[in-house]
């Protein structure tokens, strides 16, 4: 499958191969697995005697068959806001006034020529946009940096969201270089590490690593075919404004 990009700063040609496409629109519930890897979908229903098919959209067209003993927990939870509107504390635990995330973002994106659609991708399936957030591995912030990398990216506090943003994009932008702007790889990397990355060659046959890659390709050609409507709807506005008397 052939993603259609748009082009800011940096030009970022991606090809998906056999990725599935799993992020729910609006996930209801949670689904964490036995090697403790969790993912959102719409709900679960049995497709077999030993299998479970997780419903990723509200029209159930898609789907992903597990082994039902593979599956620890389900729980119910609540679709996420969209990250546009999310609003979060300067830094843990401090009084200080709300800063839009999105505007931090930008910047970050910005600074290191990196398609801010594919950064708000990053974020939302990192963290949910969430700065204190801390996965069960000891990843922290918005875009769960390990302690050991935040050390060597300067980043003194991850909790901080302007701060944990820098070093992610530093990080990201590095991968990208270092995978000459080949974003899947750049992803993988993200997630699993440029040895995996390096020694398999591609992308690395870990499921877990599969389902973010193509969750995140999945938002961020959501978020590149909206900017793009949204582009042209305000250019057809400008066009019918200027003809008329």
């Amino acid at each position: 499958m052939q993603a259609l990009l748009i082009r800011m700063t940096r030009r970022i040609a991606i090809c998906l191969g056999s990725l599935l496409s799993v992020q729910a629109a609006q996930a209801a519930e949670r689904v964490t697995f036995v090697n403790g890897f969790s993912m959102d979908c719409q709900r679960h229903v049995s497709a077999d005697a030993g299998h479970t098919r997780l419903l990723l959209d509200a029209e159930g067209k898609g789907y992903m068959d597990v082994e039902t003993t593979s599956i620890a927990t389900v729980e119910q939870v609540e679709p996420p806001a969209p990250l546009t509107s999310t609003k979060l504390i300067a830094a843990k635990g401090a009084p200080a006034e709300p800063m839009d995330l999105t505007q931090m973002i930008t910047a970050a994106g910005a600074a290191h020529n990196i398609n801010v659609a594919l950064l708000q991708s990053v974020v939302s399936a990192e963290s949910r946009g969430h700065a204190g957030a801390v996965s069960h591995a000891g990843a922290q912030g918005l875009m769960q940096l390990m302690p050991s990398t935040a050390r060597s990216l300067g980043v003194h506090d991850s909790f901080a969201p302007e701060e944990n943003l820098r070093g992610g994009s530093t990080y990201l932008d590095r991968l990208l270089t270092r995978y000459h702007n080949n974003v899947t790889l750049a992803l993988a990397a993200y997630n699993a590490g440029p040895g995996a990355v390096d020694r398999y060659h591609g992308v690395p046959p870990y499921r877990e690593t599969v389902l973010y890659v193509s969750r995140i390709i999945r938002e961020f050609n959501r978020r590149t075919l909206l900017e793009q409507k949204q582009a042209a709807m305000a250019t057809n506005a400008a066009m019918v404004g200027a003809k008329l008397p």
